[in-house]
């Protein structure tokens, strides 16, 4: 085998493993959101709903719930910075012990809404810099709306005779994040208070699963400027 052949299967291995996480984060990042939605009454990842409902709501003169989704916006860029140093002072699956261990101590809270609303929204900051890319092209794991752009845009490019291969993975994380929101609606219909404890637990098991990958490549799945 020569070693450039021996280059491409571990990048398409690389690739596959990459693509699985980036499933799993967004499936967890969908079943948060849609626990969070349901319960507290508000995105916790969803940013671009979360601005709109705070412009409407100081409009409104409802100065209380403007100043909350504002907050949340705030901890979410918050989560977000304390990912990346996480990641980049330890390991990029480390972020995903520290997203358990919010969304944990957040089912813990119980009836403290407001609380409970900022640390979900904290971890899902927090999760987006578990993966950042899968092999230089960028990816997002708590928002939908870039992935479906790009996925779009390279629609458009194949259409104008432009062949990437590439253009698969935009599609991950929506149908990561769809798969989860779903299951996230049906626990807090079937299980009501007890849906916030399996989000963790879900949270712990990927994170179990993601500690076996290589170290050499869960660094590649991060950028580093």
């Amino acid at each position: 085998m020569t070693v450039q052949r021996r280059r491409r299967i571990i990048m398409r291995q690389r690739s596959s493993v990459g693509l699985a996480l980036v499933a799993g984060i967004s499936f967890l990042a969908g079943m948060t959101d849609a626990i969070g939605l349901m319960s507290v009454g508000d995105f916790v990842s969803f940013m671009s709903g979360n601005t709109t409902r705070a412009s409407v709501a100081l409009m409104q003169g409802d100065v209380a719930r403007g100043a909350l989704l504002i907050g949340g916006l705030v901890t979410f860029v918050i989560g977000n910075a304390a990912g990346v140093v996480v990641a980049m002072r330890f390991r990029p699956q480390a972020v995903l012990l520290v997203v358990s261990v919010l969304l944990v101590c957040a089912a813990l809270l119980g009836d403290q809404r407001e609380l409970r609303f900022l640390l979900l929204v904290l971890a899902m900051g927090a999760i987006n810099a578990s993966v950042e890319q899968i092999e230089g092209l960028p990816v997002g794991l708590t928002y939908v709306t870039g992935a479906l752009s790009r996925f779009g845009r390279g629609l458009g490019r194949w259409a104008m005779g432009i062949r990437n291969t590439h253009l698969a993975i935009q599609i991950v994380p929506w149908l990561g994040m769809m798969a989860g929101a779903v299951l996230g609606a049906a626990l807090v219909q079937t299980v009501g208070n007890l849906a916030p404890w399996l989000a963790a637990a879900a949270a712990l098991s990927l994170t179990s699963i993601a500690i076996q990958i290589p170290r050499r490549w869960q660094i590649r799945f991060v950028q580093h400027r």
